[in-house]
């Protein structure tokens, strides 16, 4: 059984479309991994070597890998939604967490690492929340009722 429930024939962008919550919540639940972990893999080289600040180049391009996988995510998800502030919330997180990101990037502003954690996590926490009370159903979207009638 698929975790995704997809047939063979079905595409990579029809899965895409259809499980964008999925991947936006799992985009930013391993950019926080990422985050967190980016830290201790310092000390550890810190104390194997003299030279702790130079991190390679394909560790800081994970940063902008999320960020284009979590921005295609938001995408999908926004066109598929019925709760009209979803968007917003999602956009201002991404915007959030891309100035955060290109902060440390380029040095800026003094900013504590551990604030890229806060839109990492409400990313995670937005599309799983989208997921949960928005049934998306192909051309039909409804919003899930948790209130019984009888």
């Amino acid at each position: 059984m698929s975790v995704f429930n997809i047939s063979k024939t079905d595409s990579l962008s029809s899965l895409f479309n259809s499980e964008s919550d999925i991947f936006g919540a799992v985009s930013s639940s391993l950019c926080l991994v990422h985050c967190i972990v980016t830290p201790l893999i310092f000390v550890v080289h810190a104390t194997t070597t003299s030279c702790a600040d130079v991190s390679p180049f394909w560790w800081k391009m994970i940063d902008y890998t999320f960020l284009l996988v979590s921005f295609g995510a938001i995408c999908h998800t926004t066109k598929q939604t019925v709760l009209n502030w979803i968007p917003y919330a999602l956009f201002g997180g991404w915007v959030v967490l891309a100035i955060l990101i290109l902060n440390e990037a380029y040095h800026l502003i003094s900013l504590p690492h551990m604030l890229v954690y806060i839109p990492s996590l409400s990313l995670a926490f937005l599309h799983l929340y989208n997921r949960r009370y928005c049934k998306c159903n192909g051309k039909s979207v409804e919003l899930k009722n948790n209130f019984s009638t009888n």
